[in-house]
């Protein structure tokens, strides 16, 4: 049985992204102006990504006053009820400025420091995953009902379809192409989204056999990463540490020892 608590916030979370979802590709101008930049000219931030992210913190500070927030356009509080908001309003900035539907909003609700809920909507696919933690993975969207989530049965690394993405940093970028360009003929493919969110709903919904990446915030894999555990896939970075900034995989069982053994080896999480 979900804990209360839990299903109170995953009701929250789920109108929270219903909401900004709607926001953002509803209110989505044909002639998007950028707000601002971040580390470079490629990673832009939208005067549409500020309004979500207020959106949804507004939503859940009128309901749970006292909860704390992590978000990725700013939104920064401790809280005093244990639980904090893990938050990226729209995860493929890029895809979105450019009218591509592959984009998403990611809210996570970490409960004494582990994530408990993680909801991911991508609203150009009509589809909205969710998980609580203990209890499963799910999704609703053009199928009748909600599905239960499970990854792919075993397959061998060479039959795997894998998904990565690349920073905004150019150095890293060239990197991060290399690794990829060792990867590619030891796989079934590669692909690159330009959605951490959607690459790890994706592992969980058995579109994929992995997803790895250098370089992603709390934000970016919050909601995915429980997503996809709950759906029986394995999450970590580097051998023996969590997912981080530094290397986050995500896999089928089958494939994500062999594939973090490669990546280990290919110095993914390396300058």
């Amino acid at each position: 049985m979900t804990d209360p608590l839990h299903s109170e916030l995953l009701e929250l979370a789920q109108e929270a992204a219903r909401r900004a979802g709607e926001l953002l590709r509803d209110g989505r101008p044909a002639d998007l102006a950028v707000a601002a930049t971040k580390s470079s000219p490629i990673d832009v931030v939208t005067e549409m990504d500020i309004a979500a992210e207020k959106l949804i913190t507004g939503l859940i500070a009128e309901h749970r006053p006292d909860d704390g927030f992590l978000g990725e356009e700013g939104a920064s509080s401790q809280g005093s009820s244990g639980v904090r908001w893990v938050i990226d309003p729209l995860d493929g900035t890029v895809n979105y400025l450019y009218g591509l539907p592959t984009w998403a909003v990611s809210i996570a609700a970490e409960q004494d420091g582990e994530t408990v809920v993680g909801v991911v909507a991508v609203p150009m696919r009509g589809e909205t995953y969710h998980a609580v933690r203990g209890t499963g993975a799910r999704a609703t969207g053009a199928w009748d009902g909600e599905r239960t989530l499970a990854c792919r049965p075993a397959a061998p690394l060479d039959q795997a379809l894998v998904s990565t993405g690349f920073n905004y940093v150019t150095e890293v970028r060239a990197h991060q192409a290399d690794v990829a360009r060792r990867l590619i003929p030891l796989v079934r493919d590669i692909r690159r989204g330009g959605s951490a969110a959607i690459d790890l709903c994706d592992v969980a919904a058995g579109r994929l056999d992995g997803y790895y990446e250098r370089g992603l915030h709390p934000w970016d894999l919050a909601a995915g990463d429980l997503i996809v555990r709950e759906a029986g896939a394995l999450t970590a970075g580097r051998p023996g540490e969590r997912p981080s900034r530094e290397l986050t995989i995500a896999a089928t069982p089958a494939v994500f020892e062999p594939l973090q053994r490669l990546l280990e080896d290919f110095g993914a999480w390396h300058d």
